[in-house]
Order: structure tokens, then sequence, then C-alpha cells
């Protein structure tokens, strides 16, 4: 229903199947009393919750865990977390730096994006296969209409995150998954075509996700955190050290192309 109509059904109500705050009294989350029933739930657990509006193993948050930790980088060249760094050397808040960091890492090529693109195609070629198609055939139609995410990386080639993720997958017996297949095989495949396209972490984590029935949206709301653990150790050395001394600028650093330098005629002085 659109038009005013749709605003006045919603006057003084809010209908909601997420939960509601009954202050003094108890919260419900999803259904759940969050005190009663969901308080000695893992933080993760109840994450994913929150977004999925399912209950997953000990094993599979033990993944999930694993997924953020092997990628929470403190290093403040990176380029979410040079945010970060800035903001506590310019003596701002945790919070504003650490949010500054986190919607920078909202990137299309590099950030959060990738992780979205690649579980779509990652589903999408589970149903393509499944339904008796070659994956080769699949990747040369996604080629011709543009890129793959979740292969190829701008610094270096190889991932090395992923041994260590697979291995710990390896662990809990989730390497099995049907997703996990298709992105390994898609390497081989892609690697073939040039041998820079190796899997990245986007492609590892969104097939692992998928097999743990993920959609697109939902780990686009999943991977929002996921290299926050090393956002608050750069602003918090960059607040220890002299305000403005994070990745400062010599003049000879800036490469000007503007008018040449000019001499400006003085002033007579004034009787």
């Amino acid at each position: 229903m659109k038009g005013p109509q749709a605003l006045l059904d919603s006057v003084d109500r809010m209908a909601t199947r997420m939960g509601q705050a009954f202050v003094g009294s108890r919260a419900v989350f999803r259904g759940q009393d969050l005190h009663a029933e969901l308080r000695h739930l893992d933080w993760m657990a109840l994450y994913v919750l929150g977004i999925t509006g399912r209950h997953h193993s000990a094993a599979q948050v033990r993944l999930l865990h694993a997924l953020w930790v092997c990628t929470s980088y403190p290093d403040a060249r990176i380029w979410n977390n040079r945010a970060a760094a800035l903001a506590g050397s310019a003596r701002s808040t945790p919070a504003l730096g650490i949010a500054a960091a986190l919607a920078m890492s909202e990137a299309t090529i590099y950030g959060g994006h990738p992780y979205v693109s690649s579980i779509d195609f990652f589903l999408r070629a589970r149903a393509h296969v499944e339904a008796g198609g070659t994956l080769g055939d699949f990747i040369e139609a996604e080629l011709a209409r543009g890129r793959i995410y979740g292969y190829g990386r701008p610094i270096a080639s190889i991932d090395e995150r992923l041994p260590w993720v697979l291995g710990i997958a390896r662990e809990l017996q989730l390497d099995g998954g049907p997703h996990l297949r298709i992105a390994l095989e898609a390497e081989q495949l892609l690697v073939a075509r040039s041998p820079k396209l190796r899997m990245n972490y986007a492609a590892l984590m969104s097939a692992l996700c998928a097999d743990l029935g993920f959609s697109p949206g939902e780990m686009h709301h999943f991977q929002v955190p996921v290299f926050m653990a090393g956002m608050s150790p750069c602003f918090i050395e960059a607040a220890e050290r002299a305000p403005g001394t994070v990745f400062p600028l010599s003049c000879e650093h800036v490469a000007y192309e503007g008018p040449a330098l000019r001499r400006w005629p003085s002033t007579p002085a004034q009787p």
C-alpha cells in the first residue's frame, strides 16, 4: 500500500517481528526472551541470529568467529584503518573514528560489496550446475557480463588468510559444502586464464557462508564488522602520538601542477 493510508496505518504503532524492549520487564529478541532464553548465547551466535533468524551450531559459530579474526589487521596503512588512525590523531572519539572506518569499509572493489557479489555468484553458479550446466560455461557468461568478484588481489596474488581459514573449516568438518567446492573449482578455471586470478578472502568467506545458508542480504550484514577488531589499535596508537603526526605530507610529496610561483609586488607603506 502506498500514499497517505500507509502512513496513517503506522501512526502510534510499530509492527515488528524482530523484537521489543518492555522496559522494566523484559526484552524480546527474534521471538525469544533475551534474558531468560538467550543470556548465555555467544555474541556471534546472537549477532547471526539477529541477521538470519536462525540458530547456528557451536562449530558454525566458531567458523564465523574465525572469519572475523583472520582478517583483523591492526595496520594503519590499510585504507579503512587509516580513517580510524587519523581520527585518533585528530583527537576525535573512538565511536566517530570507528564509524568512519566502518563506512570506508563499504568499498565497491575491495571492501564490503565484493562479499555480496561473490556470494550471489556462488548461489547462482550452484543453481546453474544443479540444473545441468557446467561451471566453465557459467564463468564464461559471467566474464562476458563483467568481472567476477572474489578472485584476484591488487597487492599480492596469494592471500595469506586462506590456508588458515580452510584449516579451521577442515577441523570443524565444515569444508565439504557445495559452494566451497564451486569456489575452489572456479579458482582453477580462472587461474588457467590468468595466474593473478587466485581466490581471495571475499570468495572463501562468501562460499563458507553460503554453505551455512546465508543469502546475499544476510552476507552484507554479517561482513560489516569483519575488519573492526583491527581498527581500535590503530586509533589508540595514533592517539598516543603527537596530534597530526599520522601520515603527514610535506610539500615535496605534493605533485603540484598549478600556476608557477609568483612574486607579489610589495604594498607601499601608508603615510
